[in-house]
């Protein structure tokens, strides 16, 4: 076999010694076998559109579990079709199972659980939103990339930076430009739609300044200073239940209590079945959009609502933390997501009466 010489290596001559290594075979970067095989098995156990629906359910039930009976109401089959199911789920290890009398409880197994999180919360919604196609029209759908803007995207956040820094006391040009950057950087990762990425950055570095600008004066010797009281509403993408929660207590709260909701993986739009939910509340596209967590807005808040996702947040000395296990909208039917704004508007009204 004859093999041409490298662009390092004349015909004659030998290689260039300061030549990278040799890329690793296809065979060192894939999955090994026996782990192909595994997680073959799991994924062929996954594939039913039911079992999947039962695991949602399962996954986002009060106390993290259900019985046979709860489940056989998701579709037109019998008790003993759905054992059938739970068994297979079960058999692979996904879930476990706990005899009390004459029921059995399944709930996601522990070492799943990060797993069954990451599925629901960011590879389903994914799949369900993949199904519209982008155009110029409705960039929203589908993975429609076409940066629309600014020529000078820098100064223009020069520009934003000046202004926060003016309208937020305490804030210095150079902490604003720092958190600006920072903001326009962060929102820009999270993939998605990049139009009017400049005016949501101006959005989410004045929340966080605002958010610094209370930690100083509350963290500051001196006697207290009144602020009202600030929640903050945190799931995975930032594209669901924390999006619908924070919109309903902003709507029955208005300016009484100051709302945040963020992501700690912050997807790259809202679910598209969530959006129309949040025109119905009147919720701006400039102010519910998925963002990232950052210390200062757990530092800033009073209480710290996460949504049944297995999120870990930062937990500090006199905050308040509540975990609000729902179902995820991303994967409901129209029914479905009109149930789920219900049961968070029940609860953010119950919250509202402990903190006014």
């Amino acid at each position: 076999m004859t093999v041409a010489p490298s662009p390092d290596q004349s015909p004659g001559g030998s290689a260039d010694q300061t030549a990278g290594p040799a890329p690793v075979p296809a065979d060192g970067r894939a999955l090994g076998p026996d782990v192909a095989v595994s997680v073959a098995g799991v994924l062929k156990a996954l594939a039913d559109p039911l079992r999947l629906r039962m695991l949602s359910a399962i996954a986002t039930a009060p106390g993290g579990e259900a019985h046979v009976g709860d489940l056989a109401a998701l579709a037109e089959v019998s008790q003993p079709t759905v054992s059938h199911h739970l068994k297979v789920l079960r058999d692979v290890g996904v879930l476990s199972a706990d005899r009390r009398g004459t029921s059995v409880f399944y709930r996601v197994a522990p070492v799943y659980r990060t797993a069954v999180t990451t599925l629901l919360d960011r590879f389903a919604p994914a799949v369900a939103d993949s199904g519209r196609v982008a155009t110029p029209e409705d960039p929203g759908a589908g993975r429609w990339t076409e940066l629309h803007g600014l020529a000078d995207v820098d100064r223009e956040l020069g520009r934003l930076a000046e202004s926060l820094a003016a309208r937020i006391p305490g804030t210095t040009e150079d902490e604003a430009l720092r958190v600006v950057r920072e903001s326009y950087t962060a929102l820009a990762r999270r993939g998605g739609i990049p139009v009017h990425l400049v005016a949501l950055t101006e959005h989410f570095a004045r929340q966080r300044l605002a958010d610094a600008a209370k930690n100083r004066t509350v963290e500051a010797p001196g006697p207290a200073t009144d602020h009202p009281p600030q929640v903050l509403f945190v799931c995975v993408g930032n594209a669901g239940r924390s999006q619908l929660a924070a919109a309903l207590l902003a709507r029955s709260a208005g300016d009484r209590v100051v709302v945040r909701s963020a992501g700690s993986v912050p997807a790259g739009d809202v679910h598209d079945v969530v959006r129309p939910v949040l025109e119905d509340l009147g919720a701006p596209d400039d102010v519910f959009f998925p963002k990232p967590l950052t210390d200062d807005a757990v530092r800033a808040a009073d209480v710290v609502v996460t949504m049944g996702c297995g999120d870990s947040v930062p937990v500090l000395p006199g905050k308040r933390y509540e975990d609000w296990v729902v179902g995820d909208p991303a994967l409901a039917s129209p029914a479905g997501v009109r149930a789920i704004r219900d049961e968070l508007d029940a609860r953010v009204h119950r919250l509202l009466d402990t903190l006014l």
